[in-house]
């Protein structure tokens, strides 16, 4: 018969371990998901050369900015991306200028998305790599930028953008110089 005192050695790290997923779940419970950084805003569009989804030449991010532009990161694979391609259209169609920045996608499988859905992008760029991604700080697809016509991010939504999120991007865009 085993003493008492070698079973409590054989309990502890059963203990420890309970210990450590109660420590992982409170601090869950307190993480605020919806808070996304912002680190980019009021800073100026990283210094980002791409090549671009129609013909592959290399397209500096700046200079696809002209006037207010929405930087839309998306990607085919993202189904979000699907449920806000709509307001993308609509915002394309109102006279904003959207910009395309395909994240980690198969260029052949963005084309596809863009001719089965519709193309709102004046341009779109490819980071094959996610390198784009790293130097905009994005938190996952889809996210949009709002940046100014000197290049400078004046606003970031992170996640599919819905009616109410577009409209508010677009009176932002609007009231831009």
């Amino acid at each position: 018969m085993t003493p008492p005192v070698s079973r409590l050695w054989t309990l502890i790290p059963l203990a420890v371990l309970a210990a450590l997923v109660g420590l992982f779940a409170i601090s869950s419970l307190r993480r605020q998901p919806n808070i996304s950084p912002d680190a980019l805003v009021g800073r100026p569009l990283p210094g980002i050369t791409l090549p671009t989804l129609v013909g592959g030449e290399a397209v500096p991010l700046r200079s696809a900015v002209e006037g207010p532009t929405l930087v839309n990161v998306f990607a085919s694979w993202c189904t979000p991306c699907e449920v806000e391609h709509p307001e993308l259209v609509k915002l394309s169609q109102s006279g904003v200028r959207v910009v395309g920045l395909a994240y980690k996608d198969d260029p052949a499988k963005t084309t596809a998305f863009l001719d089965r859905l519709g193309d709102p992008f004046a341009t779109v760029l490819v980071d094959r790599d996610g390198r784009a991604g790293i130097e905009l700080g994005i938190t996952g697809v889809p996210e949009t930028y709002l940046v100014d016509g000197a290049g400078v991010v004046r606003a970031k939504h992170a996640g599919p953008l819905t009616p109410e999120h577009a409209g508010t991007l677009l009176a932002q865009a609007r009231s831009l110089p």
